[in-house]
This record gives structure tokens, sequence and C-alpha cells, in this order.
């Protein structure tokens, strides 16, 4: 009798057991982990990026300034002659862990937009440009957005948007080396690179 009752109280748990995980529900309205790939990339994350990568316009990244600009072809300006130093004066610099505008840098970039506009023959590469702090993945998205909101700010002033290229160089190229805030203050950036086409 004890052994009838003990194989159904077994037979019973058993039956539940295996009720209970036949009736799981799979979750509803989850909330995404931070760092997931579900909706528009974040400030913070560019999925798929590796350390040493570059970002160039025209990827595909949303969310960021100027993503409703259009590009010009990819290479456009393949071997188009560069000038650094023609616009190193205009250097706009930004706020830590920020790619908007200060208004007092504003009369950099209408520098560079008056400059395209007497020279219609040439283009412009934005370099954006960060300080050490942060990682390499976060540092390429941040120069990416500060290079496209300065290209976004050119095309509001005027100019074309197929003579303005953009890339991102994250921290790897700083224009102080030091660690501290006199340099970090240097190295949040964008540069102006002028293109002059072959033969011009």
């Amino acid at each position: 009798m004890k052994r009838n009752k003990f194989v159904s109280l077994l037979v019973i748990g058993l039956v539940l057991t295996m009720a209970a995980s036949g009736c799981r529900k799979k979750p509803v309205n989850t909330t995404a982990l931070p760092g997931s790939k579900a909706g528009k990339i974040g400030d913070a994350s560019l999925g798929g990026l590796k350390d040493g990568d570059r970002l160039r316009t025209g990827e595909g990244v949303s969310g960021l300034p100027g993503e409703g600009i259009p590009f010009g072809d990819a290479g456009s300006h393949q071997g188009w002659l560069e000038d650094a130093q023609t616009l190193k004066t205009e250097t706009v610099y930004f706020d830590f862990d920020s790619s908007a505008i200060r208004s007092s840098e504003k009369s950099k970039i209408s520098a560079v937009a008056d400059y395209l506009k007497a020279n219609a023959v040439k283009a412009v590469r934005v370099e954006g440009n960060c300080d050490e702090r942060g990682t390499e993945e976060y540092n390429h998205a941040l120069g990416e957005r500060r290079a496209l909101a300065v290209r976004e700010e050119l095309v509001r002033l005027g100019i074309t948007p197929t003579r303005i290229d953009t890339i991102s160089y994250g921290k790897d190229r700083p224009a102080d080396p030091g660690h501290n805030e006199a340099a970090w203050r240097l190295n949040r950036r964008d540069e102006f690179i002028v293109l002059t086409a072959p033969g011009h």
C-alpha cells in the first residue's frame, strides 16, 4: 500500500514538473540590455566596429548628425591633392564628450564655407578627433559625430554636400600627446583638409 502511494506521488510529481516546463511562455515587451543591438545605434555603440576601424562618410551609421544629407560617391576625392595648412587656423574645438558646435567656433566654420565658395574647384575633408579618454570604439563614433556636425553646418551655409568628406580618427591622432586637460582640450577637434583635383 505504501509503495502504491509512493509511486502515485512520484507520477503526480513528474506530471506537474513536465506541465510546468511545457507551459513556459516567452517573455513579452522585454527591455533591451545596455549595449544590445536592438533599435538605433546609440552614442556609445557602433556595433561591428573593431579597434583601428575608421568611419568614413556614407557608411550608413544611423542617428548621427547630417544623416539626411546626401553623400558623394565613395572615393570621389580619392587621389586629390591634400593641403592641411590653408585652413589650419579654422580648427574647431569641442567640449568633453560632445559633438555640439560651440557658438565661439561657428565663425571658423563660416570662414571655411567662404573659402569653399571662393574656390569652386576645391573640396574639403573634415577630420574628427577626440582626446584619449574612452574606448577606441566610442571615440571613433564621437569623432564621426563631430565631423558630421561640422559638415551639416557647412551644408547649412550653402556648401554642396558632395564637396565635403568626413573621417574619424578617434583618439589615434592627438595634436598634443600630453595626459592632462590642456592637451585634451587641443585634441577634441575637427580639422579641415583642403582637397584639390589634380591639374587645378
